[in-house]
């Protein structure tokens, strides 16, 4: 069993379940350690647990029989995975894997199922959170779609970054490329992008948000939809456009 300080309402999910449901939850969780690289749930394979992260990024990764691989979604403490075991799904078609290391507490499906049937606050939480990941997913096919790789870079940086404390990014180009379906030197073009505009600093295996705020602006309709429908039925996810260690942005001539 992995050893940790936090707690499990340091997932939003489990943090805003009345004091009752919580303790009936809680009785069944089993601590888990999440390194990058870890699978929450192998693509096409037999669902066991479901995942609720209290740091970390994890993502869901559709593959085609070919091999080819695209990120469709990204998670961390706001949510829970896998979405298939919501509904009683004995598979999970998408692979689900941990970008960025962390922590969470999962609980078996079978145990899952058993406590969505007596705690009704639990069960409609996580039938929002489902909803919400399938908007963002909606989202972000609608952005690989009509958006350029830096627009969409930005909106990818910005979406994690809601789901960490402080500022950086442990990510590499090369798992950026994969995430975002594009070739490494594009990852690397759009990033010198951002970097000129000092929205970020990017060294090597990191990404430092310096200007939230004005990745923000540059992201434009990239992002932003799929965060309201979180806020509006769940509760608060983005940080604020300006942080008390953003440095003040220089825009190029």
């Amino acid at each position: 069993m992995a050893e940790t300080t936090m707690q499990p309402k340091e997932n939003r999910l489990l943090g805003l379940l009345p004091e009752d449901e919580y303790a009936a939850v809680v009785a069944h969780l089993e601590p888990c350690a999440t390194p990058r690289g870890f699978i929450i749930a192998p693509a096409d394979a037999i669902i066991e647990h479901a995942y609720f992260p209290c740091e970390g990024i994890g993502s869901v990764i559709n593959i085609s029989p070919e091999g080819n691989r695209v990120e469709a979604g990204l998670f961390g403490r706001d949510g829970f995975a896998p979405a298939a075991a919501v509904v009683g799904a004995s598979i999970s078609v998408p692979e689900v894997t941990v970008q960025v290391p962390g922590f969470a507490y999962r609980l078996r499906q079978s145990t899952l199922l058993d406590l969505m049937k007596t705690q009704p606050v639990f069960a409609s939480l996580l039938h929002k959170a489902v909803y919400v990941l399938a908007t963002q997913a909606g989202f972000t096919a609608l952005s690989n779609a009509v958006h350029e790789i830096d627009e969409r870079l930005a909106r990818w940086i910005l979406m994690c970054h809601d789901r960490i404390d402080g500022n950086e990014l442990a990510l590499t180009h090369e798992f950026i490329a994969l995430m975002l379906a594009v070739r490494r030197p594009s990852v690397t073009t759009a990033l010198h992008l951002l970097e000129g505009y000092r929205f970020i600093r990017s060294v090597r295996g990191l990404v430092i948000v310096r200007d939230r705020g004005g990745l923000e602006d540059f992201a434009s309709d990239a992002y932003g939809k799929a965060e309201d429908e979180y806020e509006r039925l769940i509760g608060p996810l983005r940080k604020p456009k300006r942080g008390p260690n953003d440095i003040p942005p220089t825009r190029p001539a």
